[in-house]
C-alpha cells in the first residue's frame, strides 16, 4: 500500500514539474504576427510621404497649415508607424500627432492609438474599398474621420456627429504621395 502511494505521489509531482515547464515555454507567435502583417498589406497604400494643405475650425475661426504625414511599417509590418505634422505659415509645428495602426487578429478589428497635441486614445480604424474610416467618441458626438485614397491624392475630411442633426465638417487635408519613405525602419540600431 505504502509503495502504491509513493509511486502515485511520484507520478503526481513529475507530472505536475512537466506541466509547470510546459506552461513557462512561450507561445509560437510567428502565425499571430503573420495574420498581422497579412491584415496590415490592405493599408500599404499609406505608406511614404504626403503633404499638402488642410484646415481645421478652431475657437477663433478656421485655422490653415500646411499638412505632412510620414507612413510606414514596422515590427515585420504588424503594424503601421503614423506621423502627421501641420506647420503654420512661418514654418512652426502648429500640429503634431503619432499614430499606431493595428490589426487584432482574434476580433478581425483595426484600431489606431493616437498621441495627438497632449492627448492620447485608442480608435477603431475601418478599411473601405478606396481608403478607411476612423472615429473619436466625444461625448454626445462622435467625430468621424473618412479618407479616400487614389491616385497620389489623400483626401480626408472630418465630421462632427450627431443622432438626429446632419454631420457638420470642421477638417479637411488634401495631400499629394511626395515619395517613398525608410521611416521608421531606417536608422535601426544594429547588434554590434
Amino acid at each position: 500500500m505504502i509503495r502504491k502511494l509513493l509511486a502515485a505521489t511520484a507520478a503526481i509531482v513529475v507530472t505536475h514539474g512537466a506541466s509547470a515547464a510546459l506552461a513557462q515555454t512561450p507561445p509560437d507567435t510567428g502565425p499571430r504576427i503573420a495574420a498581422q502583417a497579412e491584415a496590415m498589406k490592405k493599408l500599404a497604400f499609406m505608406d511614404g510621404v504626403w503633404r499638402g494643405p488642410a484646415w481645421t475650425i478652431m475657437p477663433g475661426g478656421k485655422h490653415e497649415v500646411t499638412q505632412a504625414e510620414r507612413i510606414g511599417p514596422l515590427l515585420g509590418g504588424s503594424v503601421k508607424v503614423v506621423e502627421g505634422r501641420g506647420y503654420n505659415a512661418d514654418g512652426t509645428t502648429g500640429f503634431n500627432a503619432l499614430g499606431i495602426i493595428a490589426f487584432e487578429p482574434e476580433t478581425g478589428a483595426y484600431s489606431m492609438r493616437s498621441y495627438a497635441m497632449g492627448h492620447a486614445g485608442d480608435f477603431k480604424l475601418t478599411p473601405t474599398a478606396d481608403g478607411f474610416i476612423w472615429e473619436v467618441p466625444a461625448g454626445p458626438m462622435t467625430m468621424r474621420y473618412t479618407a479616400v485614397v487614389k491616385d497620389g491624392a489623400w483626401r480626408e475630411v472630418g465630421e462632427r456627429i450627431m443622432d438626429g442633426r446632419p454631420p457638420v465638417q470642421f477638417f479637411e487635408m488634401n495631400l499629394k504621395r511626395v515619395g517613398d519613405s525608410a521611416w521608421p525602419t531606417a536608422g535601426a540600431i544594429p547588434p554590434k
